[in-house]
């Protein structure tokens, strides 16, 4: 049986599985890993972490995406 959690991504609620990891929702949500910054409840996160960070109801992320141009 899954237990799901409630987080919220960019402002938005996001359902997930708990035992999801950041690094797979970002690849559930196809999401460059080498073009973004993650705040994770209002901390940068280091992205060797990304494997280990599993959520808990009312989390938080921001994903900023880095975007090159001239």
């Amino acid at each position: 049986m899954h237990k799901y959690v409630t987080i919220f991504i960019n402002g938005e609620p996001f359902n997930c599985n708990d035992s999801m990891s950041l690094a797979n929702i970002l690849v559930y949500l196809r999401i460059n890993i080498d073009n973004v910054v993650i705040e994770y409840n209002n901390s940068i996160l280091d992205r060797k972490k990304f494997d280990s960070v599993v959520f808990k109801n009312n989390d938080s992320i921001e994903i900023i995406t880095i975007v090159g141009g001239g």
